[in-house]
């Protein structure tokens, strides 16, 4: 088997919803810190390998893959066995649905090259906590709702899916930031929930800071 090796930034959601999705699976893996504060993501070498200049990058398979949802749908079908992603394709659409909500429509417009340059553009001091305030709130408010009071321990159903996968990280990212998560009772108790778990406990970035 060829060696699994993930480019990563440990305080990167979409490298720390890999880094779970790889420890559930008990893969194991290399990782290569990839310090986007120190624009190590935009070397000659690293663009070469991602295009893009974005983390994580994870090499697994013999293959090199990118974007972090796409990986872990990878690894979902190519495993199936995993549970990442349910048998059903009705169900795998939800799952989807959830997951996207946080990855596509929350975490783009907090991201650290967006933020960055709002922050070139005002001299409010302020201006990047109430933006991701604004944004983490809102989005969470959505997905409250999406998941609903539906039965279950985590986002769908008695199982880590690849919808939590991604909740997690944007829960700590929340926190990060200061927001109030008084409002979002089933996210707070499904958070709880994963961090009882070894694979989102060894994938905490508390645990993986170089």
């Amino acid at each position: 088997m060829s060696e699994v090796v993930l480019y990563d930034y440990w305080r990167s959601s979409a490298s720390y919803r890999v880094r779970i999705a790889l420890n559930l699976l008990g893969i194991d893996y290399q990782t290569v810190p990839i310090n986007l504060l120190e624009g190590a993501h935009k070397t000659p070498e690293y663009l070469a390998l991602n295009p893009q200049g974005f983390v994580p990058t994870l090499v697994v398979d013999g293959k090199t893959l990118t974007q972090s949802l796409a990986i872990i749908e990878y690894l979902a079908e190519t495993r199936p066995e995993c549970g990442l992603l349910p048998p059903d394709i009705v169900d795998r659409q939800k799952v989807r649905a959830l997951a996207y909500a946080i990855a596509m429509d929350i975490h783009p417009i907090c991201n650290l090259h967006v933020v960055s340059h709002l922050m070139s553009m005002t001299d409010k001091p302020d201006a990047r906590e109430e933006w991701m305030k604004h944004f983490i709130s809102d989005g969470l408010g959505k997905l409250e709702a999406m998941i609903g009071e539906a039965d279950g321990a985590f986002s769908f159903g008695d199982a880590p899916t690849m919808a939590d996968l991604c909740l997690v990280p944007q829960v700590y990212n929340a926190r990060r930031w200061g927001v109030d998560m008084t409002a979002f009772r089933r996210i707070t108790d499904i958070d709880a929930r994963c961090a009882e778990l070894p694979a989102f406990q060894a994938a905490h970035p508390g645990r993986v800071k170089p």
